[in-house]
C-alpha cells in the first residue's frame, strides 16, 4: 500500500508549518481587509435573516474564554463562534473577493481565524502567557488567502457542480491547526480531512433554488474548518492519498481523474492582488458593469420609458453565474443577477444591500428593464479576465433609444476594488468602513475605531481579544 502523502496536501502543510514573513503590502492589505470585513459584520447587524442565525445553540451557554461574535452579547464556542463570524461577514455579499477558475472570498476565513484567535488570547491573558496579537492575525489571515485563492486559478469546483467554500473549509483547517499549536504532520492530516469532506452542492446559489443559505455557507465552512482543526488536534489521524486514491479519491470521484494542481509557489501574491468591493454589494462579475450603469444614469433617468434595449458585453464567468432572466424570488436571488444589478443602477444612481429587498424589488421599472437586456459574451474580455497579468472584470453597457439614437458603449475594465485603482480605492473603502460601523456605534466609537484601523503600527500591537473587545456590544 502507497502511503506517500499527495504531494498538493504536502505543499499546502508545508507553506503553513514554516516561518512566514510577507511583504509589508501583503501586511498592509491585511490590514484593510480585516477592517473592511468586520464593517461588513457589523453592518449585516441590521438584517433580521442574519441576525436570527446568531448566537448559541442552548440560550445561556456559559463558555470560559469564550469568543466574543462583534457587535452583539454573544460569548461563544470557537467552533460555534466561527459560523457566527463567517457568516456575517459573508452576509451581504459585500467582503473582498477572488476570481479565477474558481472565486470566492477569501475574508470568509475569518470566521474561523478570528473566533480561535480570540479564545486563544483570551486563554493566554487569563494564564499570563504569551498572547496571539493582531499582527499574528494579519499572518494567518495572509495563509489563508494564499490558499484559498492559488488553490482558485486553476481548479474549478463549480465546474463540477460543487461550491466554492470548499476552499474555505481548506484554508481555514490548515491555518487554524496551526493556530492551535499544530505541528507540520498534523496540519497534513486536517488537510487531507477536508478532502474527504469535500463540500456542498451549489444548488442554493442558482435558479430555481436561490435562497440565503448562500450567505451563510461560508460560515458553514470555516466553522467547518475548525472543527476539523480541533478534531485533528485530538489526535484524529488524516488520509494519505484523499485526492489520488483509485476509485474513492476525490480526483477520481469528483474531477473523473483529472487531478487537482497547484500551478504556482505560495507566498502573498492573493493578498496582494485582492479585490474588495468598495462602493456597493454586488456579485464581483458584475461590479463594472454597475460601475458602468452609474455614468448612465445621469442620461438615461428621465429616459426610462424610451429605452428600447440594453446590451450588456461581458465575460464567460458572469453569464455562467449571475445571467438570470425571469422571475427573481428573494434577495439572494437579486443579488446574483447582472440584469437586476444594472436595473438598480440605471434606475436609482446607487446600490445598497436594501435595494435587494422585497420593498424595492416590486417596482415594475426594474423587470421592465430586464425584459429588454440582451447579455453577451467579450472574448476579449474573457481572455482578459483569466491573464495573470491583468485580472480584469469587464463589462461595457449600451443603450439603445426607440428614436434610434444610442449611448455607449460605456466600458470599465477593473473595478474600484482592483489592484490597479489602489490608491483610488483605500480612503474609499475606509469610508466605506466607517459608514458601515455607524449603522451599529456611536459617532465617537466609530472614529475611534476608524482611527485605530487606520495606524498600523498601534493596531498590530493589540492582543485580538483587545481588539475584539473594542466591538463589543456597547451601543
Amino acid at each position: 500500500m502507497n502511503n506517500k502523502h499527495d504531494e498538493i496536501s504536502i505543499a499546502l502543510a508545508k507553506y503553513v508549518a514554516n516561518k512566514f514573513e510577507p511583504s509589508r503590502l501583503a501586511l498592509d492589505t491585511a490590514r484593510a481587509c480585516l477592517a473592511d470585513s468586520l464593517g461588513c459584520a457589523i453592518l449585516a447587524l441590521k438584517f433580521p435573516a442574519c441576525t436570527k442565525l446568531l448566537g448559541p445553540i442552548i440560550p445561556d451557554t456559559k463558555v470560559p474564554h469564550g469568543t466574543h461574535i462583534p457587535g452583539t452579547k454573544y460569548v461563544l464556542d470557537p467552533i460555534l463562534g466561527a459560523f457566527n463570524i463567517g457568516s456575517m461577514i459573508r452576509w451581504l455579499d459585500y467582503n473582498d473577493t477572488w476570481l479565477a477558475a474558481e472565486w470566492g472570498h477569501p475574508s470568509d476565513n475569518l470566521g474561523a481565524l478570528l473566533a480561535i484567535s480570540d479564545h486563544l488570547s483570551r486563554k493566554a491573558l487569563a494564564e499570563n502567557k504569551k498572547v496571539i496579537s493582531v499582527h499574528d492575525l494579519l499572518l494567518t489571515m495572509i495563509q489563508a488567502y494564499e490558499i484559498q485563492g492559488v488553490m482558485a486559478l486553476s481548479n474549478s469546483f463549480n465546474r463540477m457542480g460543487f461550491d466554492h467554500v470548499i476552499l474555505v473549509k481548506l484554508a481555514s483547517a490548515a491555518v487554524s491547526t496551526r493556530l492551535l499549536g499544530g505541528s507540520y504532520q498534523q496540519i497534513l492530516d486536517a488537510v487531507t480531512q477536508v478532502w474527504i469532506d469535500v463540500g456542498p452542492l451549489r444548488t442554493y446559489r442558482h435558479a430555481p433554488n436561490t435562497g440565503s443559505r448562500k450567505s451563510w455557507a461560508a460560515g458553514d465552512a470555516t466553522s467547518r474548518g475548525a472543527f476539523l482543526a480541533y478534531l485533528t488536534m485530538r489526535g484524529e489521524k488524516g488520509y494519505a492519498t484523499a485526492l489520488s486514491a483509485e476509485k474513492w479519491g476525490m480526483q477520481e470521484v469528483i474531477f473523473k481523474g483529472k487531478p487537482i494542481v497547484l500551478t504556482q509557489q505560495l507566498d502573498s501574491y492573493v493578498m496582494e492582488n485582492i479585490l474588495f468591493k468598495i462602493s456597493f454589494p454586488a456579485e464581483f462579475h458584475a461590479q463594472t458593469a454597475v460601475e458602468c450603469a452609474f455614468k448612465l444614469y445621469p442620461k438615461v433617468k428621465n429616459k426610462i420609458d424610451d429605452i428600447k434595449g440594453i446590451l450588456i458585453e461581458t465575460h464567460e464567468s458572469a453569464i455562467r453565474i449571475i445571467d438570470k432572466k425571469g422571475p427573481l424570488h428573494n434577495p439572494a436571488d437579486r443579488d446574483h443577477c447582472l440584469q437586476y444589478m444594472v436595473a438598480i443602477g440605471l434606475l436609482f444612481g446607487e446600490l445598497t444591500a436594501h435595494h435587494y429587498e422585497d420593498s424595492v424589488a416590486v417596482d415594475p421599472r426594474i423587470d421592465q428593464l430586464r425584459a429588454l437586456m440582451k447579455v453577451q459574451e467579450k472574448e476579449k474580455y474573457s481572455q482578459e479576465y483569466l491573464d495573470p497579468k491583468k485580472r480584469s472584470i469587464a463589462n461595457a453597457v449600451t443603450i439603445t433609444f426607440k428614436d434610434g439614437s444610442t449611448i455607449g458603449p460605456i466600458e470599465v475594465e477593473y473595478p474600484l476594488g482592483h489592484k490597479f485603482r489602489r490608491n483610488e480605492g483605500l480612503p474609499l473603502l475606509f469610508e466605506k468602513f466607517e459608514n458601515n460601523l455607524r449603522t451599529h456605534y456611536s459617532e465617537k466609537k466609530t472614529k475611534e475605531l476608524s482611527s485605530l484601523f487606520q495606524n498600523h503600527d498601534s493596531l498590530i500591537k493589540l492582543p485580538v481579544a483587545q481588539l475584539i473587545d473594542l466591538l463589543d456590544d456597547h451601543s
